[in-house]
């Protein structure tokens, strides 16, 4: 094999693996779009208040994605139900696999932007879907 087809082989393998490298975020709807978002995605089940859809700059709006509204209401936002929720949640998640496919697909095309509008920065859906696909 020629220097050539070795430097060559070697370029390909790179960009074979840049294109499985997933860039997903997470954001509050309630901060500021920005350019190095990428695809921005709501992913709640409820429209966040006090934002309006011109002001969300999405890409797109899967509330499908969002955990179900009666784990949703049995979460609340506590805390120290939060482990329990994640289980639950994943358990969602893993009987959606065409949603998780979408989301993985649009991942690996470009940077992706999980937004969400809990207050919570360290317990919400954002964080365990973010944990969720990046494992996948």
């Amino acid at each position: 094999m020629t220097q050539l087809s070795v430097v060559s082989c070697q370029l390909s393998v790179v960009s074979c693996q840049k294109t499985n490298v997933m860039d997903i975020h997470i954001k509050r709807i309630y901060e500021d779009a920005s350019k190095t978002d990428g695809f921005r995605i709501l992913i709640d089940r409820i429209w966040p208040r006090g934002i309006s859809k011109e002001d969300a700059k999405l890409d797109e709006w899967m509330k499908e994605i969002a955990p179900s509204t009666a784990l949703r209401k049995w979460f609340d936002h506590k805390e120290e139900r939060f482990e329990e929720f994640s289980k639950k949640y994943i358990d969602e998640l893993n009987n959606q696999p065409e949603l998780v496919e979408k989301l993985l697909i649009k991942a690996k095309e470009k940077r992706l932007t999980l937004l969400y509008g809990a207050k919570d920065e360290k317990h919400n859906q954002a964080v365990i879907l973010k944990s969720f696909l990046e494992k996948q």
